[in-house]
């Protein structure tokens, strides 16, 4: 039995996609057709290095991609691939291209306080963490746990622990003291940085 759509965009819409760029991108680079949603998946089937490849250059990753786009050794189970195994990137690096005064965070807490962030006092204030973090002795490999409610704080934080090369974890402070040992006590963190109080 079909279903009937519930929404169809506008062409116009759909020239302006991101789907649509990526396609105009992969025809360039690549030679190939795919146009629609069928062809595109298709393609990224049979052909998933190239696929994975076009992805890398579309999205203009930072980072150094290595040679191999998906590891040979996976014999063919998809739940063993790993792509772009050489690859060399930082995850904040990367979220952090822009930097200048449009928003980047728009914050809303459930007893109405409202903020907004832009690029720059992103920045700004993923410096600062990152600063502390190294006057803390943080350094690559070790681990920053965040017992933080889901603030822009929390945001910078995992970008300045992940600008070192550090692993982030975090959890609300709802968590009962239990819940937080059972999570942090598994990774061993190097700092903990934690709130005294949080709204509903």
């Amino acid at each position: 039995m079909d279903a009937a759509a519930l929404w169809t965009p506008t062409p116009d819409r759909v020239a302006a996609s991101n789907l649509h760029a990526f396609a105009a991108h992969v025809a360039a680079a690549h030679g190939v057709d795919v146009t629609g949603y069928e062809a595109m998946h298709r393609w990224s089937v049979e052909r998933p290095a190239q696929f994975w490849a076009a992805v890398w250059s579309f999205a203009e990753v930072v980072g150094e991609r290595g040679a191999r786009v998906i590891d040979d050794d996976a014999g063919g189970e998809l739940w063993r691939t790993r792509y772009f195994p050489d690859a060399r990137l930082n995850f904040a690096q990367n979220l952090l291209r822009r930097n200048d005064d449009s928003p980047a965070l728009l914050f809303a807490r459930e007893d109405g306080a409202r903020r907004a962030l832009t690029w720059a006092e992103l920045h700004d204030l993923g410096a600062r963490i990152q600063g502390a973090l190294r006057r803390a002795g943080v350094e690559a490999g070790d681990r920053v746990a965040a017992w933080l409610p889901n603030a822009p704080e929390a945001y910078a934080l995992m970008l300045a622990a992940a600008g070192l090369g550090a692993v982030f974890s975090s959890c609300s402070p709802d968590f009962g003291v239990q819940g937080v040992l059972d999570r942090f006590g598994q990774i061993e963190p190097v700092v903990l940085v934690a709130v005294d109080g949080y709204h509903y």
